[in-house]
C-alpha cells in the first residue's frame, strides 16, 4: 500500500545502477526517504553512492549534492561508471556530457558536524527560494559518512582529550574531580544525541518536503567483550530515524557484495541480495 501511495503522490524512485539493489528494493532508492547504508570498512558503501551520484546526474538529468566527510569522494571512479553505460544512444554522446554531468554533482568536504548542518541548512534555503524545474533539480542527498561526524560527540574516537583533560585537572581532590568529569562527559553525549537526532529529523524534513532521496553512511562497531559482534555505530537512538536500513558487506577478495534489509517501511527485515561492483 506505501508504494501504491508513493506513485500516487509521485514520488521519484531512483535507480542505484546496481540490479541486485534495485530488485531487492523494487525499483531502487525512494523519494522523500532517508536510506542508510551500514557496514564496515570496504563493504562498498561509498561506492554505491558514487555509482548512485553518477547514475542520476547522467540518467535522470538530477542534481546531486555530495557531503563527503572521509575524503572519499572520486570524480575519477564517477567519470568510470558513466562509462560502464551500455546505452547505445549515450554512447556516441559520452566523451560530449561528461563535463556536464560532472557540474550536477556539487561536492562538500566537510569535517565536523556544524559545517554539515550548514551546507543542509543552505541547500534547505535553496529548496525553498528557488523554483526547481527541468534538468538541474537536486534529486539526491548524500551523506558520507554520516557516523564519521557524529560519533566524536557520542563520546567515541575524538573524545580522548577531553577526557585526558578533565582528569589531569582533578588535582588532590581525585574523588570531586573524577564525578565532576564523568557528569561533564555524560551530559556532553545526551547532548551530542539530542544533536544526532537533530540531524536525522532535518535530513527526512528535506527528503519529505522535497521529494528528494537522502543517502547516508554508517560504520560498524564492536560489541564489545571477547568474540562480541559487530554492530551498526551510532546506537539505538539513531536506529529508528532512517526509513529504510541497508547492511553491506563484501566477500573476502572479490568485488562481489552483499545487501540485506536491516529496517524497511514497507518490506519484510531479513531479504537480502547480492551485487558486484
Amino acid at each position: 500500500m506505501e508504494l501504491l501511495g508513493d506513485a500516487q503522490q509521485n514520488k521519484q524512485v531512483l535507480s542505484t545502477g546496481c540490479e541486485g539493489i534495485d530488485m531487492l528494493l523494487q525499483g531502487g532508492l525512494r523519494g522523500g526517504q532517508l536510506t542508510e547504508l551500514v557496514g564496515p570498512s570496504s563493504s562498498g558503501k561509498t561506492q554505491i553512492c558514487l555509482k548512485v551520484a553518477s547514475g542520476v546526474a547522467t540518467k535522470y538529468f538530477g542534481g546531486v549534492v555530495f557531503i563527503d566527510t572521509s575524503n572519499s569522494f572520486s570524480p575519477l571512479r564517477i567519470a568510470h561508471f558513466i562509462n560502464q553505460i551500455t546505452d547505445p544512444i549515450f554512447k556516441e554522446v559520452k566523451l560530449n556530457i561528461l563535463e556536464k554531468v560532472m557540474s550536477r554533482i556539487l561536492c562538500h568536504s566537510v569535517f565536523d558536524i556544524f559545517a554539515m548542518l550548514d551546507v543542509v541548512h543552505q541547500l534547505e534555503y535553496n529548496l525553498r527560494s528557488l523554483v526547481q524545474t527541468g534538468a538541474d533539480k537536486v534529486q539526491l542527498l548524500v551523506v558520507d559518512s554520516l557516523s564519521s561526524l557524529i560519533t566524536p560527540i557520542l563520546g567515541g574516537s575524538g573524545s580522548h582529550g577531553f577526557l585526558g583533560l578533565g582528569m589531569g585537572e582533578c588535582g588532590g581532590n581525585k574523588g570531586r574531580g573524577r564525578f565532576g568529569v564523568v557528569q561533564a562527559v555524560s551530559v556532553r553525549m545526551i547532548e551530542g544525541r539530542a544533536l544526532m537526532i537533530s540531524v536525522g529529523f532535518l535530513l527526512k524534513k528535506l527528503a519529505h518536503e522535497h521529494n528528494l532521496v537522502v543517502v547516508v553512511t554508517n560504520h560498524m562497531v564492536g560489541g564489545g567483550g571477547e568474540g562480541g559482534s559487530l554492530k551498526p555505530a551510532l546506537g539505538e537512538s539513531w536506529k529508528g530515524i532512517p526509513h529504510v536500513r541497508l547492511l553491506m558487506s563484501r566477500d573476502p577478495g572479490s568485488n562481489v557484495c552483499n545487501v540485506s534489509i536491516l529496517k524497511h517501511s514497507c518490506m519484510a527485515s531479513g531479504r537480502a541480495a547480492r551485487f558486484m561492483i
